[in-house]
């Protein structure tokens, strides 16, 4: 595919991801903003809720979302095919129907805010499969052979600060309840609470942002998790629905080219050997000092001079 028919798929895809983010958030939210999960149901009517743990979260909102996303890829003319293992890029592939060489990976990534301005995610690996494109280990099809590579952001609000899954509650709603019923006040050891109407309950979560952003525009120069090899992303939250990255002025093959080597590439200052961890150091190790002025720093849109 030559890059011109390349950019004419990537700019149609994002243009109908972008359409479908913005519909997101009316399909999961109640009126007032509250997500509209509020948690299991057995056999009994009794209502779980849900921890506030971010993976559950996380879960839950992937599988809610869900037959959106297939409605969605299938209005565009693409069909998906799903990670074959859990921890395998991407978490959706999108191919065309009628140009099967067509392939996007979309990753859906949540978060919390960490205040009103800041939120973050794991952009994925770059070990194996991001630094050997043309192999398919733990990626469903070799990283080359996507024509672009996307985030399905959410962001949303923490109701309940608590990870833990003591603090969950049992509920049992007065109107999905028969006449006949009796009311249980306990399940187990655990006391029952009766309330009038599903609105009754709090959700975990609430004032959902939904975004979609090309996986490079949105990235750090920064690990995004401890030892592990993964791509931070920045964190500024109107920079990351702006897709207004450390690297956005930049382009994605400086983005490519970095994270391939970084943490193994290394610079010679004041005759002492430094592993390069910053973009600023790697331009320089490149010879690029030429090109600090186009990095964008990460939590605003002001270029490092």
């Amino acid at each position: 595919m030559n890059i011109e028919d390349k950019n004419k798929y990537k700019l149609e895809f994002k243009k109908e991801l972008d359409k479908f983010a913005d519909k997101l958030e009316k399909y999961v939210s109640t009126e007032n903003g509250d997500w509209s999960v509020k948690g299991f149901i057995d056999v009994y009517k009794n209502i779980y809720t849900i921890s506030s743990d971010t993976k559950i979260v996380s879960k839950i909102l992937e599988i809610h979302i869900f037959p959106q996303i297939l409605q969605f890829a299938d209005s565009i003319g693409y069909k998906i095919i799903l990670a074959e293992k859990q921890n395998w890029y991407p978490d959706l592939t999108f191919i065309n129907k009628k140009n099967e060489e067509v392939k996007f990976a979309v990753d859906i990534k949540t978060t919390f805010r960490r205040n009103e301005k800041t939120a973050g995610f794991t952009l994925g690996s770059h070990g194996s499969y991001f630094k050997e494109r043309d192999k398919d280990k733990n990626i469903q099809f070799p990283y080359n052979l996507y024509t672009g590579h996307y985030c399905l952001g959410v962001i949303y609000t923490r109701t309940d600060l608590s990870d833990d899954l003591s603090e969950t509650e049992i509920y049992q709603v007065q109107e999905l309840q028969e006449e006949y019923e009796p009311q249980i006040t306990k399940v187990g050891e655990r006391e029952v609470t009766t309330v009038k109407n599903l609105k009754s309950i709090t959700s975990v979560i609430k004032d959902f942002d939904f975004f979609a952003a090309e996986k490079w525009k949105i990235a750090s120069d920064k690990q995004g998790s401890g030892n592990t090899a993964n791509i931070g992303s920045i964190f500024d939250i109107a920079d990351l629905k702006n897709e207004n990255g450390i690297f956005s002025q930049l382009g994605e093959e400086w983005f490519d080219e970095y994270w391939i080597n970084h943490g193994s590439a290394t610079l010679i200052r004041d005759g002492k050997p430094i592993k390069i961890t910053t973009l600023k150091d790697f331009l320089e190790f490149k010879g690029k000092t030429d090109l600090w002025e186009k990095i964008v720093l990460k939590t605003s849109k002001k270029l490092i001079k």
